[in-house]
């Protein structure tokens, strides 16, 4: 049998993927490392894997060829949710990227969601873009984590679409509301890092000729969360 070994961000990824989904797509997809995997894993589910570069996109065909998932897993080449039709899927992945790059990819392909049960999302920065899109688009946040690999640390927001009206404080939305329930080591790490850098920026901004201080009160709220819920 094939096997194909996913980095520790994208295992995870894998693992908040809902048992239940028969056709996952995975957007920039890359090499297709994860859709290959969950494949592999779930023999009853085929995916999709997109991307809107030619040299990720073929390297994403060869590979699926190499694990003999090409009857099952379709590599497309097109611009975010572009290279699918509505209701095709039932789960959506896109992890690597901003976090507001990945909201404007929703944003963009919105009505090619009304089937997905579940968007399982790994931005790299602004995590909290993804919980405001959750607000305005009636998603709930139905599991969260933060993890760490090689120095790097990831969060991992996972929506599935409500009849119900969701709303989030606003310190929910920046760190974070299961999170905040469930706080690991690598939660403590990321914020503490956040909290010095803050500061920094802060002092810097004081400094400035012409302050932005509608920023700095921002920014000051912002640490007083955080002090809240990692120093305290």
């Amino acid at each position: 049998m094939k096997e194909i070994e996913l980095s520790k961000r994208l295992e995870r990824v894998k693992q908040m993927i809902p048992d239940d989904i028969s056709c996952v797509a995975d957007i920039g997809s890359d090499h297709a490392y994860l859709p290959c995997k969950v494949c592999l894993d779930h023999p009853d589910v085929k995916a999709i894997a997109g991307e809107v570069n030619e040299g990720p996109y073929f390297a994403a065909v060869k590979q699926v060829e190499a694990m003999e998932l090409s009857n099952r897993i379709d590599v497309r080449l097109g611009d975010g949710l572009n290279v699918l039709l509505p209701g095709e899927v039932d789960c959506v992945t896109i992890a690597g990227m901003g976090g507001t790059l990945i909201t404007n990819i929703l944003k963009n392909g919105i009505n090619k969601l009304t089937e997905v049960k579940a968007l399982v999302l790994q931005p790299n920065i602004d995590a909290s873009s993804i919980r405001e899109f959750a607000v305005e688009q009636q998603y709930e946040i139905a599991s969260e984590d933060v993890i760490e690999e090689d120095g790097y640390i990831y969060e991992i927001v996972v929506l599935e679409p409500t009849d119900v009206v969701i709303s989030y404080s606003s310190k929910e939305i920046y760190l974070g509301p299961i999170m905040l329930q469930s706080k690991n080591e690598a939660f403590y790490k990321k914020w503490r890092h956040v909290f010095d850098k803050k500061q920094s920026i802060i002092t810097q901004m004081k400094q400035a000729s012409e302050p932005n201080y509608e920023k700095i009160n921002q920014f000051e709220q912002q640490l007083m969360w955080i002090k809240e819920e990692v120093f305290e």
